[in-house]
């Protein structure tokens, strides 16, 4: 229940300019019954800060300097060396020998 004394209180550090979080802990309420009492007294803010609504503006951007991309040589494949069919079976059989 506010009383009158709180009330009062109230009005002046509003009209100070006191947010109502810091009325609330002035006054041992939360920020929201602060607000709701202030509503109902029929207080507003007269004016905005200045802070209230910021101009957002851009900042141009320098252009980022790009080193180009050397393409670096990949090295020529070998030569695939021919075999016979008896040099490949003998490879064949070597790797099965080599797994089992």
């Amino acid at each position: 229940m506010w009383d009158t004394a709180e009330v009062k209180l109230l009005t002046k550090l509003w009209a100070k300019g006191h947010s109502a979080g810091q009325c609330g802990k002035r006054l041992h309420y939360s920020r929201s019954a602060v607000c709701g009492k202030l509503q109902r007294l029929g207080l507003k803010r007269g004016h905005r800060p200045p802070t209230a609504k910021p101009i957002i503006t851009s900042v141009p951007r320098s252009p980022v300097p790009v080193e180009p991309v050397r393409a670096e040589r990949m090295p020529t494949p070998a030569k695939p060396v021919p075999l016979t069919k008896k040099q490949m079976y003998e490879m064949l059989a070597q790797a099965v020998r080599n797994t089992g």
